[in-house]
C-alpha cells in the first residue's frame, strides 16, 4: 500500500468519525425536543427560541451530515481512482523490475567480458613488469660483476705494490745485514790498528824521551824551553793543515751536494711514479632508453627543476643518445647528484618527493665513501693515529681537484716522496710524511673560510693535536711563513715534485711555454731589468737589474708591480714568487 492510499484511509476513516458524532449528537437533540413536544408548555417566548435554535442546529448538523455523506462518496471515488492508479503503479513496477532484470543480466555479461579483458590486460602489464624486472636484474649484475672486476684489479694491483715493497724491504735488510758485515769487518780492522797505534805510541814514548835528552845535552836548553818551542811548530802546522782540509771539504761539498741532491729527488720520484688521471667539471651518466629523459623531466619540467633545486647540480639533457649530462664546480655536489639520479632512474619512481629521499641516501653514501677513502690513505702512507676530525676533512679531499690532480691522491704521493727523501738522508721519516700528508688538509675548508689554504691548515692541526713540526711544515709549504726546519724544506721538496712533474696537472706544454714566455715578457718589460729568468716550473721568476738605474727602493717597487701584473694577467696553478737582484760591484787594481 502506497503513502497515497494511507492518507486517503486516513481522511476517509476521520470524515466517518465526524459524521457519526454528528448523527449522535443530532439524536439526542431530537430525542429531548420529543420530550418536550409532549408535555404541556407553556408558550414562553425563551422557550420558543431555544425550540428555533434547536431545529436550526438539527437543519445545520442534517446539512453537515450530507455535506460529509457526499465527502464520503468523494473520497470513496478518490479511494477507487488510487486503487486504479496504484495497480498501474504496481504493473509498471513490474514492468520496471523485468526491465531491471534484464538490465542486470546485460550488465552482469558485460562485466563479466570486461573482467575476462582486465584479467588478459593484467596479465601483460604483469609480463612486461617480469621484463623489465628481468632487465633491471640483469643490469645490476652487470653492476655487479664490473664491480667486482675493478675490486679484483684493485686487489691485483695492491698486492703488486705488496710485492713490491717486500721486495724493497728484502734488498733494504740485505743492505743493512751488508752494511752489518763491512761494520764488523771495520772494527776488526780498527782494533788492529788500535794495537799497532798503541805499540807505536810506546815506542814514540821512548823515543821522545831519548830525543828530549838527546835535545837538552846538544842545545843545552831546559825541557819547558824545547816544549814551547815544539808546541809551536806543531802549531803553526796543524793551522796550515786544517785550513787545507776545510778547503779540500768546501770544494768537494759543492761538487757532491748538487749531484747528490739531484739523484735523491729523482730516486724519490721514480719510487713512487703513481698514475694520474685528469679530473673535469661535468659527469655523464647514462640511461636505459630515451624515453627515461621525459621521466626526468616531468610534467612541465617540475621533475628536473626539484632535481636542480636540491642538489644543487645542473641537469644538461640534450640530443646525446641515452645519456644525460651533470654540470657543477664542486665535486662533491656533483657525485652526490650523480649517485642520485642514477638510483631515481635504477628505481623508475621520478618525482620531487622522491629525489628528496634518494638525495639523503645519495649524500650519506658519498659521506660513507669519503671516510673510507681517508681511511684507506693512511693505511698505504703508514699513519695509525690522527684526530677524527682530520680523518673527515682528508675524506673530502678525495673529490677537490687542483688543476685536474686529485687532492688525496696527491696527499699520498707527496707522502711517499718526502719518506724516500728522508729515509736516504738519515732523518726521522714518520714525521716528514705526516707533514707532507697533511700539507694540504686546509684545501677541505677553502670554500667555506677566508684566507690561504697553508695557514687555514696550519691553525686546524694546531686545534687538533698536531706537533709544532708538522704546523710550522704545513704554514710554510708555500712560504707564507719562512721554513724554519729541515720538515718544512722537505714538504716544500716533495710537493713541487708531485704537482710540477709531467702529467700530473691538466696543462698542455703549449700553455705552460706560453705562460713561461709571458712571465719573463712581463719582468723584462720593466725599466732598468737586465736579465730575466724563469725558475722552477714557473713559480719562481728572479729579476736582474741594473745597479746604477734601480736603487733599494726601486728594487721593491719593481717586484711588487712584476708580482700584480701577473696575477692581473695570467692564470697559473699556486704561487709564484718574484726576487728581484741588484748586485753592486766595486773594484780596484793594487799595483
Amino acid at each position: 500500500m502506497s503513502a497515497f492510499d494511507v492518507a486517503m484511509l486516513a481522511v476517509v476513516t476521520l470524515l466517518a468519525v465526524v459524521v457519526i458524532g454528528a448523527v449522535v449528537v443530532g439524536a439526542r437533540t431530537l430525542r429531548q425536543i420529543r420530550t418536550m413536544a409532549g408535555a404541556p408548555l407553556p408558550e414562553d417566548p425563551a422557550f420558543i427560541a431555544e425550540k428555533d435554535r434547536q431545529e436550526q442546529s438539527l437543519a445545520a448538523l442534517r446539512s453537515a451530515a450530507d455535506e460529509a455523506n457526499s465527502t464520503v462518496d468523494v473520497a470513496k471515488s478518490a479511494a477507487a481512482a488510487a486503487r486504479a492508479e496504484a495497480a498501474a503503479a504496481k504493473a509498471e513496477a513490474n514492468a520496471a523490475r523485468a526491465e531491471a532484470k534484464r538490465v542486470l543480466e546485460t550488465a552482469r555479461i558485460e562485466a563479466d567480458t570486461v573482467l575476462e579483458r582486465a584479467h588478459r590486460q593484467a596479465e601483460a602489464d604483469a609480463e612486461e613488469v617480469r621484463a623489465a624486472a628481468r632487465r633491471s636484474g640483469e643490469r645490476e649484475v652487470a653492476l655487479l660483476a664490473s664491480t667486482t672486476r675493478e675490486q679484483a684489479v684493485e686487489v691485483e694491483r695492491r698486492a703488486q705494490r705488496m710485492d713490491e715493497r717486500e721486495r724493497l724491504h728484502t734488498e733494504e735488510v740485505e743492505r743493512l745485514a751488508e752494511r752489518e758485515r763491512q761494520l764488523t769487518a771495520a772494527n776488526a780492522a780498527l782494533a788492529a790498528r788500535e794495537a799497532a797505534l798503541t805499540e807505536r805510541e810506546v815506542a814514540l814514548a821512548e823515543a821522545e824521551q831519548q830525543h828530549r835528552r838527546e835535545l837538552e845535552r846538544i842545545a843545552g836548553l831546559t825541557a819547558d824551553a824545547a816544549r814551547s818551542e815544539l808546541i809551536e811548530s806543531i802549531e803553526t802546522q796543524a793551522k796550515r793543515e786544517a785550513a787545507l782540509l776545510v778547503r779540500d771539504i768546501e770544494s768537494d761539498a759543492r761538487e757532491t751536494a748538487d749531484q747528490r741532491a739531484r739523484h735523491i729527488v729523482v730516486d724519490a720520484i721514480q719510487r713512487v711514479a703513481s698514475e694520474q688521471t685528469a679530473e673535469s667539471v661535468v659527469s655523464v651518466l647514462h640511461l636505459p632508453g630515451d624515453e627515461m629523459k621525459g621521466r626526468i623531466i616531468g610534467r612541465e619540467g617540475r621533475n628536473i627543476r626539484a632535481f636542480e633545486s636540491v642538489t644543487g647540480v645542473n641537469l644538461i639533457i640534450d640530443d646525446t643518445p641515452e645519456a644525460v649530462l651533470l654540470s657543477c664546480f664542486d665535486p662533491v655536489r656533483r657525485e652526490v647528484g650523480r649517485l642520485t639520479l642514477e638510483k631515481l632512474v635504477l628505481d623508475g619512481r621520478i618525482h620531487p618527493h622522491r629525489i628528496e629521499e634518494v638525495y639523503d641516501l645519495a649524500r650519506q653514501e658519498v659521506e660513507q665513501l669519503c671516510q673510507r677513502a681517508a681511511e684507506d690513505a693512511l693505511v698505504e702512507v703508514g699513519i695509525t693515529e690522527m684526530h677524527p676530525e682530520l680523518v673527515s676533512l682528508l675524506g673530502r679531499l678525495r673529490y677537490r681537484t687542483s688543476y685536474g690532480q686529485n687532492v688525496l691522491k696527491h696527499l699520498v704521493e707527496t707522502a711517499h716522496i718526502a719518506g724516500i727523501m728522508a729515509a736516504e738522508l738519515r732523518l726521522d721519516a714518520p714525521t716528514i710524511k705526516r707533514c707532507a700528508f697533511l700539507h694540504d688538509i686546509g684545501k677541505a675548508l677553502t670554500h667555506e673560510v677566508e684566507g690561504s689554504h697553508a695557514i687555514i691548515g696550519a691553525d686546524l692541526a694546531r686545534k687538533y693535536g698536531e706537533s709544532e713540526e708538522v704546523v710550522h711544515a704545513i704554514e710554510a709549504h708555500h712560504n707564507e711563513v719562512p721554513p724554519q726546519t729541515i720538515e718544512a724544506v722537505l714538504t716544500q721538496a716533495s710537493d713541487a715534485c708531485s704537482g710540477g712533474r709531467p702529467g700530473a696537472r691538466r696543462e698542455s706544454l703549449e700553455a705552460y711555454v706560453k705562460r713561461l714566455e709571458r712571465i719573463e715578457e712581463i719582468a723584462a718589460g720593466k725599466l732598468g731589468v737586465e736579465k730575466v729568468f724563469a725558475m722552477q716550473a714557473g713559480r719562481e721568476i728572479r729579476v736582474m737589474v741594473k745597479p746604477d738605474d734601480v736603487d733599494d727602493i726601486g728594487a721593491a717597487v719593481l717586484a711588487r708591480d712584476v708580482a700584480k701584473q701577473i696575477e692581473e694577467e695570467l692564470t697559473y696553478p699556486g704561487q709564484i714568487r718574484v726576487t728581484v737582484v741588484r748586485e753592486s760591484r766595486v773594484t780596484e787594481i793594487a799595483r
